[in-house]
């Protein structure tokens, strides 16, 4: 197969490799961006291998970085966009299952891509549009399958993340892992424990925003991976419950934390423990705790002008989204949203009077007047008193 248009990332990035072949050496196009551009997705990293070393590249181009020369890498800077460039490599003992025990530099490029996880990551194209296909990921892109390169047991062997890769290009992609390489996934799923649980944070939650979430979960689920996962071992009804729920995309983080710890039934306290088991952001948990508040009121109907200001809007939004998700109800999102616009402050800071003001009119420093803030703040988001300066002083005295 030969392209004869090029996606702009390749067209901006086809200088670099007219330069090294310029130079006696081989440069291709490999990997997602190859493959993405064959199903015309978006291309959002180019990534360049060469039979050149990182020695002979660096002698090449005048601008480069070291980001992670004993693997092979070095980013190229070219008006103002950096490009990694990588050595054709093979890989050598993993005993850790994450990392290789020694990497040797090859000029071939078959060498290269036989170390790949998936047929479909496994292509490359020449700088004239031709794409090198040695492992018929083209076939597989057009059957929609995930396929391992080579022994499936050997690239989960290699990296054990590289299961989690896979249930999640199933999500992203909408495609089905093969019946072998799911066996060995199966077979292997254990192995995932040896890997950085932030890794598999970050596989994870690409898997619940994909296109296909349901795709990826009922992978994730039947191979038992999901038994290796921090404080999911004993959670299979829950997760049955989140494959059963509607296709709805969810683009935020705080957003999938939040389905996944109301379907186990967490409260906010208990929420906080297992995000933080998952290495999640402080800011995430503290959205998902606030939505863990927010959302069964919601679900109830139940919520006043105080619970909307105290989730804020934000942690409303990504709330409102799992209510719509988790229940056959009408949920009146419209009428949600302007209940909270209509709040005369959305925030502390937005209150006609503060501790300095109260002072100056006689309050002392002291609990007092941090207790008579709070009610006069609670007041006002719940429209018993304007949200003025005279108002909340003659309240206040």
């Amino acid at each position: 197969m030969k392209l004869t248009t090029f996606a702009p990332e390749f067209a901006e990035a086809l200088p670099i490799l007219e330069q090294i072949e310029a130079a006696g050496f081989e440069a291709y196009f490999v990997g997602g961006s190859v493959r993405d551009n064959l199903l015309g997705l978006p291309i959002h990293d180019v990534d360049i291998a060469t039979s050149a070393y990182p020695a002979e590249i660096k002698q090449i181009f005048k601008r480069t970085v070291d980001t992670g020369i004993q693997h092979g890498t070095v980013m190229i800077l070219d008006h103002g966009n950096g490009y990694e460039v990588t050595t054709f490599r093979t890989e050598t003992g993993y005993q850790d299952f994450r990392r290789p025990d020694s990497v040797t530099f090859v000029r071939s490029l078959e060498e290269d891509l036989k170390r790949r996880d998936f047929t479909i990551n496994a292509l490359a194209m020449r700088a004239d549009g031709e794409i090198i296909d040695l492992f018929d990921g083209i076939a597989d892109l057009k059957a929609h399958k995930i396929r391992a390169v080579g022994v499936a047991d050997e690239r989960f062997h290699e990296d054990a993340l590289r299961m989690m890769r896979a249930v999640r290009f199933e999500s992203q992609l909408g495609f089905s892992v093969t019946e072998t390489t799911q066996a060995a996934i199966e077979k292997h799923a254990a192995l995932l424990e040896k890997i950085a649980i932030e890794r598999i944070h970050v596989e994870f939650m690409k898997l619940m925003q994909g296109i296909e979430r349901q795709n990826g979960l009922r992978t994730f689920i039947d191979t038992g991976l999901y038994r290796y996962c921090p404080d999911l071992a004993d959670q299979l009804p829950a997760l049955e419950q989140l494959t059963a729920l509607p296709t709805e995309q969810l683009h935020d983080e705080s957003a999938v934390w939040l389905v996944v710890t109301y379907l186990l039934g967490q409260t906010p306290a208990q929420a906080g423990r297992f995000l933080k088991h998952w290495k999640s952001a402080n800011d995430v948990i503290d959205a998902v705790k606030a939505g863990l508040v927010l959302l069964p009121k919601l679900l109830t109907a139940t919520a006043d002008q105080w619970d909307l200001y105290q989730a804020g809007q934000s942690v409303l939004v990504i709330s409102l989204q799992i209510a719509q998700l988790v229940t056959t109800a009408t949920i009146p999102t419209a009428d949600w949203l302007e209940r909270y616009d209509r709040l005369q402050i959305k925030q502390k800071a937005d209150l006609a009077i503060n501790g300095q003001i109260l002072m100056q009119n006689g309050f002392q420093p002291g609990p007092i007047l941090g207790k008579t803030l709070a009610i006069l703040e609670r007041k006002v988001v719940l429209d018993e008193l304007p949200n003025t300066t005279e108002a909340l002083l003659k309240a206040a005295k």
